[in-house]
């Protein structure tokens, strides 16, 4: 089968657990062919991959957001619509539930210009009555120009030619999950999603966050991404999370139950089971295989290794991963500086087989993750962890029911310098009891977290996919 994959901001340009874990899943799906749809942020980055891309890769489709920046209108195009159209994109501008039929056979099959609608008087009339009704003390040019950023690259990416494909995979809702579903309405073949976190809950923690989003348009940005991945749950043959309480999640934001599925990351244990554990050599040696991104809170890692430095002279942190962004990065090292940690080491990029040998136990800090790779591979190791409380960490570390093998590592809450510092200094007061914890997750992963369970899973869904589109042909 021809299965296009649909990814979002990772592979193949940057690495990372999911980009990771998408290179071996390819690699390991030898019986398939794949084509690679790829959306990216910036057009600068086209053609530029960080992964030898596996035979069975056949075709790249390659789709940046800034390109939609480029766009110009033309005198020819269409400016009015039929009221099934206009209430359409009034219901895509409100967030709320749009006949995307309507809307992709307006930019498929009638091949709307993505600045058409902008520029168009429904859309000023549409985007009148929502400031008079949901925004009457915004200035009028904030609410055109937020909707307009909102609105275009939405209106780009359903003008782009759909590669054709007998399965649609996207990994992730958002974007990708509308390329998905404009995939499965153009060439009428299954769909699949696949969420190694929720993005819709990720996009709200950012927003919330962010301080780009005007304060009054904020709740309408969330409920955007949710309108999208609402679109992905409705069309999609099926809905794969990677632990329960992330289907659980899915359920909650509108995926049907009978769509849904588990299928937790699996690892290669027999490649990390057989690293040789560290000889005793005065130090306790921290590992922490993490790219260098705000999202990973490396400074709170910092931080807390500055506290146990303070109470332990023999420990060293070793940070083990490329750089995501510039002046994070740069941040982090000044930090390093001017607190004199000369036990810390930024590695970089590494063979993660080779340098775990070195480490004693391993860390994790970030402020969101589903089911990190990085906390799997350290088990298999037999290296027990200290993690935030986030994804399924805590399910990882203490087991679930029916898990009796014990404790394998401590959970923090996030952004808690102390409490990690505390689990740390734990975690490197005692061999024995990192030992019995690393055993723990060893067996663990052996009996629950193993590769070829995994694509075991995927398997019996692109069958179950293949039979829907025999089905339906006949």
């Amino acid at each position: 089968m021809r299965i296009c994959l649909i990814l979002e901001g990772c592979y193949p340009y940057v690495h990372g657990g999911v980009s990771t874990w998408m290179h071996q899943y390819i690699q390991e799906m030898k019986e398939h062919e794949f084509i690679l749809w790829v959306i990216g942020a910036h057009a600068k980055d086209k053609g530029k991959f960080v992964y030898e891309l596996p035979e069975q890769v056949k075709e790249v489709h390659e789709v940046f957001l800034d390109d939609a920046l480029r766009i110009k209108g033309e005198k020819n195009h269409k400016y009015f619509f039929s009221e099934k159209e206009t209430e359409a994109l009034k219901e895509l501008m409100d967030c709320g539930k749009p006949d995307w039929e309507v809307l992709f056979h307006l930019y498929q099959k009638e091949q709307m210009n993505p600045t058409g609608f902008l520029m168009s008087e429904a859309f000023l009339n549409i985007l009148t009555r929502l400031c008079i009704e949901k925004y009457p003390y915004m200035a009028f040019a904030e609410a055109f120009h937020t909707m307009r950023s909102m609105l275009l690259p939405v209106l780009y990416l359903m003008g782009r030619t759909v590669p054709k494909a007998d399965i649609y995979h996207s990994i992730a809702t958002g974007y990708g999950g509308l390329l998905g579903a404009m995939g499965h309405y153009v060439w009428k073949t299954p769909f699949i999603v696949t969420e190694h976190g929720i993005y819709t809950r990720e996009r709200e923690e950012e927003i919330i966050r962010a301080k780009w989003v005007i304060p009054s348009f904020k709740q309408q940005w969330i409920r955007f991404f949710y309108m999208l991945s609402d679109l992905a749950y409705q069309k999609a043959f099926k809905i794969t999370s990677l632990f329960s309480n992330a289907q659980k999640t899915q359920i909650e934001i509108g995926a049907a139950k009978e769509k849904c599925a588990v299928i937790a990351n699996g690892i290669d244990y027999d490649r990390f089971s057989s690293i040789p554990l560290k000889e005793e050599d005065g130090f306790v040696d921290i590992g922490a295989v993490v790219r260098l991104a705000p999202i990973k809170d490396i400074k709170t890692m910092i931080h807390a290794f500055y506290e146990l430095s303070a109470k332990i002279s023999n420990v060293r942190l070793h940070i083990m991963g490329g750089v995501d962004d510039e002046g994070y990065a740069e941040e982090c090292y000044e930090l390093v500086r001017q607190m004199k940690l000369d036990r810390l080491f930024f590695t970089g990029r590494v063979d993660v087989i080779k340098y775990m040998e070195k480490l004693d136990f391993t860390i994790l800090t970030s402020i969101s993750e589903g089911q990190p790779l990085s906390v799997l591979e350290s088990f298999a190791a037999g290296r027990p962890c200290v993690t935030t409380e986030v994804g399924c960490c805590r399910e990882l570390l203490e087991g679930s029911a029916g898990d009796e093998f014990g404790m394998a590592g401590y959970c923090v809450l996030p952004m808690h310098r102390e409490g990690l510092a505390a689990a740390m200094e734990k975690m490197s007061a005692s061999r024995r009891r990192r030992l019995r914890m690393g055993n723990a997750g060893k067996q663990r992963v052996r009996t629950f977290y193993r590769k070829e369970e995994m694509m075991k899973k995927y398997r019996l869904i692109y069958e179950e996919a293949e039979k829907w589109l025999e089905s339906d042909s006949n």
